[in-house]
């Protein structure tokens, strides 16, 4: 047990839940600058949201890589992602030739691997949302879960991933031999226990899970303004077009994803909350 969850366990006991807060300053790379923020939300667990929102120099190309990590029954797996997958993704033979497979390829095998070490990693698991953006004009994003990815090109908002409710993969998962209830709770559930219908990890639950991204490819062009990527704490209170219209006059993108944050906070999110948001200048 880490000296974390030690202190966590301590501040139960004593019945304090605590918060915990993050930042990222806004970094600016030739024309693009983000940044990111992060809350613990209201359950008295540790937090369970993981971030990445860094440009790194590949074989002569400039790479911007932004993921949200959102773990559930634990935040081991999430942050096993956060120092993982983009490897992954990179080290892929055919990523330079073939980014969608090799981005595929990779979300399905990073998870075989986190199955495999379910004894360490616990029986948890972990939505993810990821972009790619390459030299600065093509943004890759792929997504299993609820974490989402929107775009705003000229002040309207586009939605660059795929909620992947149980409800509308109902006939997928009955084919693996599982089912969709709304009970225990008040929305659909596989197996009545996760509320998404395909994540990362979720050894339990995997024979009727996916982990297989929905994948979307964007050019960057003079329209494009900004990109937000979230964790489902913003998106159950805010609609992605509420999003662009709250921070689309925020130049700073740190500033930006604080104050939505904000916002989801005061329509009452309870949720771990993370965002990024990277803008174009």
């Amino acid at each position: 047990m880490t000296g974390r969850e030690i202190l966590h366990k301590m501040k139960l006991k004593a019945g304090f839940c605590g918060s915990e807060t993050g930042r990222g300053k806004s970094k600016m790379w030739k024309n693009v600058a983000h940044g990111f923020e992060f809350v613990k939300g209201k359950a008295c667990h540790p937090m369970e949201d993981y971030v990445v929102s860094e440009f790194k120099k590949v074989d002569g190309h400039d790479l911007g890589l932004f993921a949200i990590f959102d773990g559930h029954l634990g935040h081991d797996v999430a942050r096993y992602l956060q120092t993982n997958l983009f490897d992954n993704i990179l080290k892929e033979k055919d990523f330079w030739t073939d980014t969608e497979n090799a981005i595929r390829n990779a979300y399905i095998s990073t998870d075989a691997v986190i199955l495999e070490q379910s004894l360490k990693l616990g029986k948890g698991g972990s939505t993810a949302v990821t972009g790619i953006l390459i030299d600065g004009k093509m943004l890759v994003v792929a997504n299993v879960g609820d974490s989402r990815a929107v775009m705003s090109k000229n002040g309207v908002a586009y939605q660059l991933s795929v909620d992947h409710e149980p409800s509308k993969e109902q006939k997928e998962i009955e084919s693996r031999g599982g089912f969709v209830s709304n009970i225990p709770g008040d929305v659909p559930r596989v197996d009545g226990q996760l509320a998404v219908a395909r994540a990362f990890g979720d050894k339990s639950l995997k024979i009727h899970l996916s982990s297989e991204p929905d994948i979307t490819h964007q050019t960057i062009d003079d329209e494009t303004e900004f990109i937000v990527f979230a964790s489902d704490g913003i998106w159950k209170v805010i609609t992605n077009q509420e999003a662009v219209d709250v921070i689309k006059s925020i130049k700073d993108p740190q500033a930006a994803a604080k104050e939505l944050i904000e916002e989801a906070v005061s329509k009452k999110s309870k949720d771990d909350i993370s965002c990024i948001v990277v803008r174009f200048q």
